[in-house]
């Protein structure tokens, strides 16, 4: 299937309403306060979700049925401009076979997630045109002092290009450079969608990857999964994320590059690591997948977000 031409969401001006959903697992009420405070100082105006507070059954922030109907119902609302989520944690996977994509395409709107909405995102992204915005949540990071990186985030909704190096972590483990479309996420949210009929369309990519509290050997797995399904043909470059605590208790400290060296050594394009998107220590950076980006892994990296995710 062939890769549907983008569809870029208008731009988001200060000011405008934020629709905030809760596909996935419930948040900490403290966190959901202080996000909701901290998106009010940046200008924002949020708009919680109905079922948004639900906490249960198990893990999941209410039914499949309520965390679909406030996601389809956050893209209908004509009072806010973007989209976020609280959290991420487990649980939207139940809702990939009833996502109404035409629904989504009549009002599309950026949407803020990471982690286990990585499968929605691309979803949008690969069937939509919808471009996902790999970016910070709620309570995961607004709620945080330091949790946001502010410039990359505010870049993303007005569609500035921006760049991304050392600042935000970014360091080459292997130079050269690449130019394609950015495309990725959690790493093992990729792996698990193989074998599903939302398989990401990593290959041919400038494929961003990053995860949190996986050892070097479960890293090393995960990369064999997507090679062996054909998931790493072509691509033009690779970068990895922060990898939060992705350590081996009394191993190396270099373990982790070693092994992504290891399993990319046929592979002659640029590999770069340590960028803050996704699951990261502070500063969460907002990433772009859909759009053109160029890597260059040499001293000093960088990362350049060429086209806008969004129309003016």
């Amino acid at each position: 299937m062939s890769a549907p031409r983008l569809l870029k969401p208008p731009a988001v001006e200060t000011g405008a309403g934020v629709s905030v959903v809760a596909p996935a697992s419930f948040a900490n009420p403290d966190r959901v306060l202080n996000g909701f405070e901290a998106l009010r100082e940046a200008g924002f105006v949020p708009r919680p979700a109905e079922h948004s507070h639900v906490r249960g059954p198990l893990f999941f922030a209410g039914t499949p049925r309520q965390r679909l109907d406030d996601l389809h119902q956050a893209f209908a609302d004509e009072g806010t401009s973007f989209v976020m989520c609280l959290r991420g944690g487990y649980g939207s996977n139940y809702l990939l076979g009833e996502l109404d994509l035409e629904r989504f395409g009549l009002r599309p709107k950026p949407f803020f997630a990471y982690s286990d909405l990585t499968g929605a995102q691309l979803l949008f992204l690969d069937r939509l045109g919808l471009p996902a915005f790999h970016g910070p949540m709620v309570a995961a990071d607004f709620a945080s002092k330091n949790g946001v990186h502010r410039a990359s985030f505010q870049s993303a909704l007005e569609g500035k290009p921006y760049s991304l190096g050392s600042a935000e972590g970014l360091r080459a483990l292997r130079d050269g450079a690449a130019r394609g479309i950015l495309y990725g996420g959690c790493l093992s949210i990729l792996v698990s969608l193989l074998g599903t009929p939302w398989e990401p369309a990593t290959e041919g990519k400038l494929l961003f990857l990053e995860d949190t509290g996986a050892k070097p050997y479960q890293i090393d797995r995960m990369l064999w999964q997507l090679r062996s399904a054909g998931k790493l043909e072509g691509l033009k470059g690779i970068v990895f994320g922060e990898m939060l605590e992705c350590a081996s208790p009394g191993a190396a400290p270099q373990l982790l590059e070693q092994v992504i060296l290891r399993a990319f050594e046929d592979f002659d394009g640029p590999v770069a690591i340590g960028l803050r998107s996704g699951h990261v220590s502070h500063g969460n950076v907002t990433l772009t997948f859909g759009v053109e980006a160029e890597l260059i892994a040499q001293d000093p990296p960088e990362l350049r977000l060429l086209e806008p995710a969004v129309a003016p």
